[in-house]
């Protein structure tokens, strides 16, 4: 098996790192060297040319890349050194109309185009991650093999046609948000109980048995053994997916009402300086993505150009 990954950052070295320890041949394309992935086993390319030239066919690439622009351009990049029956996949968080259009002047070119929602975080990238995968089957059946052994039991499913991979992952972050907001003003409820609480034990019982245990919840346990939730800034930065779901949501006349106000929550959470409910979630963020704690002006411009067709 072969894998060819586009884009060696926090998930897609991770990625690259849990294919070798599963006996996969990862040929990876960055910017500048990767000294540490080198001495693992991945073999770091830094031109097109040279990368493409080192595989068998067909051949399977998975862009970790952020969403927008960047796609278009790197795939512009890449088709001169592709061949029909090779396969692309997006482990971004692309929208899913902008996915339906590069997967059909794909096949135009008898190239195979799968949108691969990736969930699970670093974390997931390196022990085992969730695939959400769109495309046709034929396609979707050559990348199949290298996606299982990636995923945990149970975390890969080919969700159907062209565009329902990163449908489904929109939907996934959604609730995602939903979740976080909820945990987040339970600990806001806690602290302001008058009570004196271990926060971090509390969260360990509710890890344990508990009709709310979740890998959230660990993670808040995590965060809490690891930080004073007082030293967390409670700015969120977010990448924006969710209102493109929000806004599909209200085209179709679907009540959100849950994950809508989990956007609004999020949108004020960069206007209020303090409040433990987002110091929580952006605890928990942290954890599972490696979310900056406090402004970054890089998410916050890709939260404006990361969706390019229109809603």
């Amino acid at each position: 098996m072969e894998l060819i990954i586009i884009g060696l950052g926090k998930m897609g070295g991770n990625l690259a790192q849990q294919a070798v320890d599963k006996g996969i041949t990862v040929y990876g394309k960055a910017r500048s060297q990767k000294p540490e992935l080198e001495k693992y086993g991945v073999h770091v390319f830094l031109d097109y040319k040279s990368l493409f030239n080192e595989l068998s066919k067909p051949r399977v690439v998975y862009l970790s890349l952020p969403a927008g622009k960047i796609i278009d351009q790197v795939i512009s990049e890449i088709t001169p050194f592709l061949e029909e029956g090779d396969v692309i996949l997006d482990g971004g968080n692309s929208f899913y109309q902008d996915s339906i259009r590069r997967e059909s002047e794909l096949e135009a070119k008898g190239i195979y185009f799968c949108d691969t929602g990736t969930s699970g975080g670093w974390e997931g990238a390196r022990y085992g991650a969730c695939f959400m995968v769109g495309g046709k089957k034929e396609g979707v059946q050559i990348a199949e093999p290298i996606l299982k052994k990636l995923a945990v039991e149970n975390g890969y499913v080919h969700t159907g046609a062209p565009g329902t991979g990163h449908f489904v992952k929109l939907v996934h972050n959604g609730i995602e948000f939903g979740m976080l907001q909820a945990i987040g003003e339970g600990v806001s409820l806690l602290t302001a109980s008058g009570f004196k609480l271990d926060l971090q034990k509390i969260f360990l019982n509710w890890s344990n048995g508990s009709v709310i245990r979740s890998w959230l919840v660990e993670l808040m346990e995590k965060g809490l053994r690891e930080k004073k939730l007082s030293d967390i800034e409670s700015y969120i930065e977010d990448t924006g997916e969710v209102n493109w779901l929000v806004q599909d949501a209200i085209n179709k006349e679907i009540p959100t009402p849950v994950i809508s106000i989990s956007i609004t929550e999020l949108m004020r959470a960069r206007e209020m300086s303090d409040s433990d409910t987002y110091r929580a979630i952006a605890m928990m963020r942290h954890g599972f993505g490696g979310h900056p704690f406090g402004k970054s002006d890089y998410i916050s411009n890709e939260r404006k150009t990361s969706r390019l067709a229109p809603l």
